[in-house]
């Protein structure tokens, strides 16, 4: 079947539909630019909520406890689960979709564990598109688990309309590392496994450190939840449905939007120069004998990457 055959099914919401349509997005092929073009025009509606922090902070168990609280309001819920991925394959272990399979079955969600191939943002190129897939597919809310990269999170920002990050008690001096970049990014803050000792203390903390920071017209929420035990998530959706109230009011939902937007265009662009550069890099005969210079140790390899860059740009067609 072509993937155009599959347009009407997905705008129905059809999960078979949208599963082949990612696998074919996923696989880099010459079709991902048409399906992706073609769909950006029913994007735009979905509410996207990324979920970030550090491993171990139960982040699964927070989108496994929203999913199902989302389900059983009626909303229709898609999930990206960016799992680390190896550094020699470039394959995922997949935990999460394997954690979430029961979830499956629910009407209205759709569950997509991805690898994070190297990003160190913790979002690949095909996680970004997978939630314009999901987006065009009618889903009313799209969740987002990240790898959990600290500082270097803040990529999730440039997608998300709301963005989570995920703490645990017990860190320590470990609060003080988000002050230098995650902190900026976070619109809500969840202490998990609250029923530990020192969860007041860190939510105390989170509070001071918050209060630290420029006043905006919204202030970051910290809560605390208990997510083995579904405690704390009707909170966390309240939330969210504030913060999202919010950039409606303000403006800001349609400016994300335009922003989500250039993001695209940017990074699809650079992929795009890129991809020509290393064909050029692999057949032009100049290019070579100053790779092969740089190999013998006869050209520092500063100055061949200057000249490669300008010869390059100076001969694009």
């Amino acid at each position: 079947m072509s993937w155009t055959e599959l347009l009407p099914a997905l705008r129905a919401g059809d999960p078979l539909a949208l599963s082949r349509l990612i696998s074919r997005v996923e696989n880099q092929g010459s079709e991902k630019v048409q399906i992706m073009k073609t769909v950006f025009a029913w994007t735009g509606k979905a509410y996207i909520v990324g979920l970030t922090g550090p491993p171990g902070a139960g982040k699964s168990t927070i989108t496994n406890g929203l999913v199902e609280l989302l389900a059983e309001k009626g909303l229709k819920v898609g999930v990206v689960c960016v799992d680390p991925s190896s550094p020699f394959s470039g394959g995922a272990f997949l935990g999460d979709r394997i954690r979430m399979t029961s979830l499956d079955a629910k009407p209205g969600v759709f569950i997509r564990s991805l690898a994070s191939r190297g990003s160190l943002g913790g979002l690949s190129a095909a996680a970004k598109d997978v939630v314009q897939l999901l987006d065009a597919a009618g889903k009313d809310v799209v969740l987002i688990e990240t790898v959990g990269m600290g500082q270097v999170g803040d990529e999730i920002k440039k997608l998300a309309d709301t963005t989570v990050l995920v703490t645990v008690p017990g860190l320590g001096d470990g609060i003080q590392t988000f002050k230098a970049g995650i902190m900026e990014i976070a619109d809500i803050f969840i202490v998990n496994k609250a029923e530990r000792e020192g969860a007041d203390e860190t939510v105390r903390d989170l509070e001071m450190m918050l209060s630290e920071v420029e006043p905006k017209k919204w202030r970051p929420r910290v809560l605390k939840t208990c997510a083995l035990r579904k405690e704390g998530l009707e909170e966390l959706w309240e939330s969210l449905q504030e913060h999202r109230r919010l950039l409606e009011q303000s403006g800001q939902w349609m400016a994300q939007r335009r922003n989500r937007a250039n993001t695209i265009l940017l990074e699809n662009s650079k992929e795009h120069v890129l991809e020509k550069f290393q064909r050029e890099l692999e057949k032009d005969e100049l290019l070579l004998g100053m790779r092969r210079r740089v190999d013998e140790g006869s050209l520092d390899p500063y100055t061949a990457a200057l000249f490669i860059s300008e010869y390059f740009l100076a001969n694009r067609t």
